[in-house]
C-alpha cells in the first residue's frame, strides 16, 4: 500500500475534438445563407486558428459559431485567446485565435502558492507546464482540488486533474 497520494494539474484540451470542431465550422459556414458567399478561409495550425473572411460581421458570426461547435464538443471556451482583428488586402479581415495550453512558469507559482497558504499537508513541484501535488492523506488532496476548482474562475485558463494515484 502506497504511504503517498499524488495527481497532477494540467491545462489542455482534447486535439481530436479542436479538429472536429473546425471541420462542423467549416461545414456551417458553408451551408449558411449568410455566411455562404464570404469566402471564409479557416486554418488550424499547431497553436493557433487562422480564420480570414470578407467583413467584420461575417468574422462575429463566425466566432458565435466557434463557441457554440466547441461547447458542444465539451472544449472549454477559455483555450481560445481572440486576438483583434486584422484587415489583410482585398478587403478582407482576418483574425488570429491563439489556442491556450499548458500552465505558465508565473501561474504555476501563483497555484502553488495559493495552495500552500490553504494546506499545510501537502507537497507542490512544478514540471514543465504542469504542478504535481502529493500528500499522504487522500482528503488533503481532494481539499486541493476543491480550492482549485474555486481559483479556476479567476484563471483565463481551464485546469484538469490528471494521475490521481
Amino acid at each position: 500500500m502506497a504511504d503517498t497520494y499524488s495527481f497532477d494539474v494540467v491545462s489542455d484540451f482534447d486535439r481530436q475534438e479542436l479538429v472536429n470542431t473546425i471541420d462542423q465550422l467549416r461545414r456551417e459556414v458553408s451551408q449558411r445563407y449568410d455566411l455562404k458567399d464570404s469566402s471564409t478561409e479557416i486554418q488550424l495550425e499547431e497553436s493557433s486558428i487562422v480564420i480570414e473572411t470578407s467583413s467584420d460581421m461575417t468574422l462575429k458570426s463566425i466566432e458565435d459559431v466557434l463557441r457554440r461547435k466547441a461547447t458542444k464538443r465539451n472544449l472549454s471556451l477559455k483555450i481560445f485567446d481572440f486576438q483583434s482583428p486584422e484587415v489583410s488586402g482585398g478587403n478582407r479581415v482576418r483574425q488570429k485565435v491563439i489556442l491556450r495550453k499548458g500552465l505558465s512558469q508565473e501561474l504555476a507559482k501563483k497555484l502553488s502558492k495559493h495552495l500552500r497558504d490553504k494546506l499545510k499537508k501537502i507537497s507542490i513541484a512544478i514540471q514543465g507546464e504542469s504542478l504535481r501535488i502529493t500528500g499522504k492523506n487522500k482528503d488533503d488532496l481532494q481539499a486541493a482540488i476543491a480550492i482549485l476548482r474555486e481559483k479556476e474562475e479567476e484563471i483565463e485558463l481551464p485546469l484538469q486533474f490528471e494521475n490521481y494515484r
